[in-house]
C-alpha cells in the first residue's frame, strides 16, 4: 500500500485525471472540489452527493495504490486536523500555496468554497432553520441586531434593510463602547440577532445572555451548532466558514441576512410596500441618489 501525503496525492490525481475512466474522473473530481466534505462525510454520504457508487470511490482509491477510500478520507481529516489556528498560520499557509499554484488556482479554490457554503444553505434543513428563524423575528416587538468585529457589517446590513420597509429595528452599535446601553429597553417580545463566527467574540456572547435574563429571544447566525452562542440561542442557523484565505468568510452570513429581510419583509405584506414607499419619499426629497436614466428598471434603495 502506498504511503502518501495530502499534498502528493493530491498533485498525482490532477495529474492522471485525464488517464482516468469517466467514472473515475468524477470519483477524482469530488475530491478536488470538496476537500472539507472528504474529511466529514462519511463515504455513502459522499457517494450519493459525488452521483457516483460508493464502490467507485473505493475505485478510485485502489487505483492510487490505497486499500480503501478511509485511506484518502485519513489524508484530507489529518489536513484539517493540522490546519493552524491563528491568523498568521494560515497566512503563511496562503502564502506557502499561493507560491506554488499562482493566483488563478488560489481564486478558484476561494469561490468553489463559496460556492459550497451557499449550496448547504439551501439544502432543505438548513432552509427550515431560516424560516424558523424568520418567523420569530417577523413576529417580534423589536428586533436588536448584533454583529462585532468581522460580523458588524453582516448585522448592519439586517438592521438598513429593515429599516426600509419599516419594522423596528434597533442596531447595538454607539460611540465610547455605549453600544449595549441600547438593550437597556429589551424584554418579552423582543429578539436579539445575533452574529459571531469562530474565534467568538467575548462580548457578543455575553450580550446574549444578557437578552436571554430579560426574557428576550435570540437568534444566532453562527458557524456550529455547539458554538458558545448557539447553545443561548432559541433559533440558529449555521453558516460555513472555511476558505483557502487565511480569513473566515463571512459571505454565508450575509446570505442569510439577506434571505430574512426577504422572507420577513413577505410576511409584512401590505405594509412592507407602504414603508417603503415612504423610504424612497424621503431619499428623493434629500436627492440621495444620482439620478436615473429615463425608461431605467426601477429599484429598491440599496
Amino acid at each position: 500500500m502506498a504511503r502518501w501525503s495530502l499534498s502528493a496525492f493530491s498533485a498525482e490525481l490532477k495529474a492522471q485525471f485525464g488517464d482516468l475512466s469517466p467514472q473515475l474522473q468524477e470519483a477524482a473530481r469530488w475530491v478536488i472540489d470538496h476537500p472539507a466534505d472528504v474529511a466529514l462525510l462519511s463515504l455513502r454520504e459522499q457517494a450519493r452527493r459525488s452521483g457516483v457508487a460508493p464502490v467507485t470511490l473505493t475505485r478510485l482509491a485502489q487505483r492510487f495504490r490505497l486499500k480503501g477510500y478511509d485511506d484518502i478520507r485519513r489524508l484530507y481529516a489529518d489536513a484539517v486536523r493540522q490546519r493552524p489556528e491563528s491568523f498568521h498560520g494560515r497566512a503563511q499557509e496562503l502564502l506557502a500555496r499561493h507560491g506554488s499554484e499562482g493566483d488563478a488556482a488560489l481564486a478558484r479554490d476561494v469561490f468553489a468554497a463559496l460556492d459550497r457554503h451557499l449550496a448547504m444553505l439551501s439544502a432543505p434543513e438548513s432552509v427550515r432553520h431560516v424560516a424558523a428563524a424568520a418567523e420569530m423575528i417577523a413576529s417580534a416587538d423589536h428586533v436588536f441586531c448584533l454583529g462585532q468585529r468581522s460580523t458588524y457589517a453582516v448585522a448592519f446590513i439586517f438592521h438598513y434593510v429593515r429599516s426600509l420597509f419599516g419594522s423596528k429595528s434597533v442596531l447595538v452599535d454607539g460611540p465610547g463602547a455605549t453600544g449595549r446601553d441600547t438593550l437597556r429597553t429589551i424584554g418579552r417580545g423582543d429578539v436579539l440577532l445575533a452574529v459571531t463566527l469562530n474565534p467568538y467574540v467575548r462580548e457578543t456572547v455575553a450580550t446574549a445572555r444578557f437578552a436571554k435574563s430579560r426574557g428576550a429571544k435570540v437568534v444566532a447566525i453562527t458557524d456550529s451548532t455547539v458554538s458558545p452562542l448557539a447553545v443561548i440561542a432559541d433559533r440558529v442557523v449555521v453558516v460555513g466558514t472555511e476558505t483557502p484565505s487565511f480569513f473566515h468568510t463571512v459571505t454565508p452570513a450575509f446570505a442569510v441576512v439577506e434571505c430574512l429581510a426577504a422572507l420577513v419583509a413577505a410576511r409584512r405584506g401590505k405594509e412592507t410596500l407602504s414603508a417603503l414607499s415612504e423610504s424612497e419619499k424621503q431619499l428623493a426629497a434629500f436627492d440621495t441618489y444620482v439620478t436615473r436614466r429615463k425608461g431605467s428598471r426601477k429599484r429598491v434603495p440599496s
